[in-house]
């Protein structure tokens, strides 16, 4: 892939955090369930490709946001309880700052 230009990452499975394509998975299956029940494989197909085609690009971006400010904790030693708190409380940050491990630890009464 590399001699087209195009760099493969290869992620952790079972991690949906790290994989922002669960993300849209998810998005794209509540997006699915909307549409009235059907057993039509041609109906089907129309609803999973509009469900696809649905999901807005800042939602994307929002998806990869949160995913980087889980790798930025994990590179910073947080386990993934203080993780998921990190990147809820620096929501508006791509990266998780260098002091968010001192304040875990405090939320955490350690």
């Amino acid at each position: 892939m590399e001699a087209f230009g195009i760099r493969v990452l290869f992620l952790p499975k079972f991690h949906c955090e790290l994989n922002p394509i669960e993300q849209c998975w998810g998005y794209a299956k509540r997006l699915y369930r909307l549409n009235p029940e059907s057993s039509r494989e041609d109906t089907l197909k129309v609803n999973a490709e509009r469900a696809l085609s649905e999901i807005p690009h800042i939602c994307i971006k929002r998806f990869f946001n949160r995913m980087w400010r889980f790798v930025s904790a994990y590179q910073q030693g947080m386990s993934g309880p203080m993780a998921a708190w990190a990147q809820k409380k620096y929501r508006g940050h791509r990266v998780i700052p260098s002091f968010a491990v001192d304040n875990a630890d405090r939320a955490a009464g350690k």
